[in-house]
């Protein structure tokens, strides 16, 4: 499982970075505690959306489907059942998403004021 985190850059692109893997290895391994504002489970059709933000910081939590996720730079990550994206890119150019094999997303609000 990989916590994949994307930000707007003073660039005003967005940038891309992995910051955790959890369950390698044998040891427990988990994060920190976070708070969350509320939770959506989305169906996420096969197919592909032009750049956008998200409307709020979130988290999207890939339960079936398989998305790429994709940067104006030509960056892209494959976000695969049990992957996190922590969304936070909610000014800028965006970014893009490709949904390789469709399934059901959750989409986790983080309350303004949240780390």
């Amino acid at each position: 499982m990989k916590i994949v985190n994307i930000h707007t850059g003073s660039d005003n692109e967005s940038h891309i970075e992995i910051r955790d893997e959890i369950g390698t290895g044998d040891a427990r391994m988990s994060s920190e505690l976070e708070d969350a504002a509320s939770i959506k489970f989305v169906h996420r059709p096969v197919g592909k959306s032009g750049y956008h933000n998200p409307p709020t910081r979130q988290y999207v939590l890939y339960l079936t489907a398989r998305v790429e996720i994709g940067l104006g730079d030509g960056t892209s990550v494959v976000m695969n059942p049990g992957d996190v994206l922590r969304a936070e890119d909610v000014t800028g150019h965006g970014h893009t998403s490709n949904v390789m094999q469709g399934g059901i997303c959750a989409f986790v609000s983080i309350p303004d004021g949240a780390l």
